[in-house]
């Protein structure tokens, strides 16, 4: 038993051996998920999720970078000056 599959276990209430006879792609994607709940559950896996996902984007956040530089854009996309 490795620690991934009794976290499987406890997340899904499947037994060890249920655990084990999933196949691949299932148990990879519950294990997955059951990752990021037991992170989910302290502030600090919280910050370890936030920072995992921010850095797996590719493009810019335009809407939250203009807002956190307060540069308005008109309607029509064109920005005040």
């Amino acid at each position: 038993m490795t620690w991934w599959q009794q976290l499987v276990a406890e997340y899904t209430g499947l037994t060890l051996y249920e655990v084990r006879e999933l196949d691949y792609l299932h148990y990879l994607t519950m294990r997955r998920d059951a990752f990021i709940h037991k992170m989910s559950q302290t502030e600090k896996g919280r910050e370890y999720l936030d920072n995992a996902w921010r850095m797996e984007q590719t493009k810019p956040d335009r809407p939250a970078l203009r807002q956190r530089y307060k540069k308005e854009v008109k309607a029509d996309g064109e920005h005040y000056h």
